[in-house]
Order: C-alpha cells, then structure tokens, then sequence
C-alpha cells in the first residue's frame, strides 16, 4: 500500500512538473508581450527588466493537476474559484502595479469564498496540549490567516528561486507528514503534490540566474495554497497543532515579524518598503545571490524537520528535538544581533560597496 502511494506521489510530482516548465516558456513570452516586467530600481536586486506572470504558469500546472488527480468537491470548488480571484488580482498587478489597498480587497474576496462557500474554518488551536476553540470568531480568524499567508509569502521573494523554494519545502513537509500518519487520502495530500510538482518546474525557469519571476500572480497564488493546505490540514488534523505550519513556514513569518519591528522602530508605516529583508541581510555579509538562497533554503529545512518531530511526538527522542529547537534558537538570536534586520547597527556592510 505504501508503496503505490508512493508511486502515485511520484507520478502526480512529476506530470505538474513537466507541465509547469512548459507552461513557463509560453507565459515568459506572453509577460514580455503584454510588458508585465520587473524594472530595476534601488530596492530590487536584479540589473535588467524581467518578465513576470510566472504564477501563471504555476496555476496553469495546477488546474490540470486537478483535472487529472483532483476530485470535484464544494471545497475544491472554493479553492478554484477563490484562487482565480487571487491570480487575476496578481496579474493585474504584474501588469500594472495596484496599491496596497486594491491587492488586500482581492486577498479578502478570495478569503471570503474559502470561509463562506467552502466552509473551511479555523475552528480551533491546539498547542502543547492546549486547545482553543474560537465558534464564531473562526470566520473573521480565518480571513485574515488565509490573508496574512498571502503576504508573508509575497513580502519574502525577493531573490531568485526564494518564494518558490520555500514554497516547495513547505509541500514536501506536509507530504512527508502525511505519509508518516497514512493520511494520504486528504485533499490537503492531493494538493500538496499537485502544488509541489507545479513549483518545481517554475524553479526550474526561477532558480538563480532566473528567466522569469513568479510576480505577485505567482507569489500570493503559493501563500493562498499554502493557507488552504494548512487550514485543511487542521481539519483532517494532520496538522496537529498550530506549531506545525509555523514552524515550516518560520523564515517568511519571522522575515515578516523583524520588517514590521523594523518599522514600527524607526516610525514607518507597515507598508513602506526597505532593502532589509532577510535575504538582504545575507547579501550584505558578502554572501552571493546563489548562497544567500541556499542557506535559507538550510535553515527553513531544519525548521521543517523540527516540525516533522513535533508530528511524530514519542517516535523521536526528546533529546533530538529539544537540540533542534535550541539549535534554530540560538541561530535567529544569533541572526538578530549580527545584522540590522530590526536595528540598524550595522549599516557599514552597505557602505562599503
């Protein structure tokens, strides 16, 4: 039995795969066409104009990885069409740019249709054997999960191949967990596969030196998947407790916390953008474009494995998993003090180029 599944898993990989990367090559001509480009400015770490739409492509592969592998259900109906509201709100923007207010009304509107005609809730919250139940508030609580996932995953790509990285880590995680629980017959399952292969073959047109971007089409498009998958994994409690998907998505959350105390600190509106991200970070201690990726690839691995152990609980030594937790511990303290991703202390890196 595991090992059809298995199989199965491989074969659904590696169809959207091939029929990503495919897609990929036509959408980089229809972004250049319709001049849905990424100019360079003195924020962006690229040095020429390039095509975006990428999430296109990514949807394309994954309404035919449904086709295929899916089944019709009123929540996949849900995800369909709260998923084009996301894409056509992004496409828009990778066309020409929307104001922070008119992408959060399309981020809402998606949401909206997850909560109302899917039915797909954050009902409760459960955290080292403690559980929350929020009864009506669920609906306000979900809007602004599915919404708040929505941007971390758009405010952290900002270099080649880093949204979609850390998108697929987060897909592979939920696999890997369902498959340690023989929980493969949720559509949380189906969708990460589907999702996984989907993003593999734009990072295969992404990963640095990169020939398109995902644009805002691509990344809200992954952090709207990644909330359904996360709140569908709450309700079939493959995610057993709220410390899962934060875990595996402790990067982008954390890059996101560190932008908002950043600019909170220094009186700036929420909004305002800066060149102090994370990734910025790493660049500034003279990593390179293809380094600085990689090694937030490693750490955002070691926050998903740190995940897996919590799901396999007993299964793993206590020892194991308290030396994980403090290890990632000491590396964001770390992190913290070195650079000027809340402070800026240390501003000379940037002088000195």
């Amino acid at each position: 039995m595991i090992s059809s599944n298995i199989l199965y898993s491989l074969e659904v990989v590696i169809v959207t795969l091939i029929i990503s990367a495919l897609a990929i090559i036509f959408v980089k001509k229809i972004a250049i066409h319709v001049n849905a480009l990424d100019i360079p400015n003195e924020r962006k770490v690229h040095e020429k104009p390039m095509p975006r739409l990428g999430g296109l492509g990514i949807y394309f592969a994954f309404l035919i990885g449904y086709m295929l592998f899916g089944q019709m259900t009123v929540a996949m109906n849900s995800i369909l069409i709260g998923s084009f509201i996301i894409l056509l709100t992004g496409i828009i923007d990778d066309i020409n740019p929307l104001n922070a207010k008119d992408k959060l009304i399309g981020q809402i509107l998606s949401a909206l249709v997850i909560t109302f005609y899917g039915n797909i809730l954050l009902n409760q919250l459960t955290a080292f054997g403690l559980t929350i139940n929020f009864g009506y508030l669920a609906y306000p609580i979900t809007i602004i999960f599915i919404v708040a996932c929505i941007n971390i995953i758009n405010l952290i790509d900002g270099l080649d191949g880093l949204a979609g990285g850390i998108a697929s880590i987060f897909f592979l995680t939920i696999i890997i967990i369902c498959f340690f629980q023989d929980r493969t017959s949720g559509l949380e399952f189906t969708l990460a596969l589907i999702m996984l292969g989907s993003t593999l073959g734009f990072l295969i047109h992404n990963f640095h030196p990169a020939k398109i971007f995902a644009g805002d089409s691509g990344a809200m498009f992954l952090g709207f998947i990644i909330s359904i998958i996360s709140l569908l994994g709450f309700k079939g409690t493959v995610l057993t407790s709220v410390f899962v998907p934060l875990s595996i998505l402790a990067v982008p959350i954390l890059d996101t916390l560190f932008a908002i105390l950043r600019r909170v600190s220094h009186h700036k509106k929420i909004s305002d953008a800066d060149k102090l991200h994370l990734h910025h970070q790493l660049l500034g201690m003279k990593f390179s474009h293809r380094d600085t990726v990689l090694i937030i690839y490693g750490i955002n691995i070691l926050f998903a494995i740190a995940s897996i152990f919590y799901t396999l609980g007993e299964q793993v030594s206590v020892y194991i998993r308290v030396g994980i937790y403090l290890v990632l511990l000491c590396l964001v303290f770390w992190f913290i003090n070195k650079t000027d991703i809340i402070t800026e202390k240390h501003l000379s890196f940037k002088k000195k180029k």
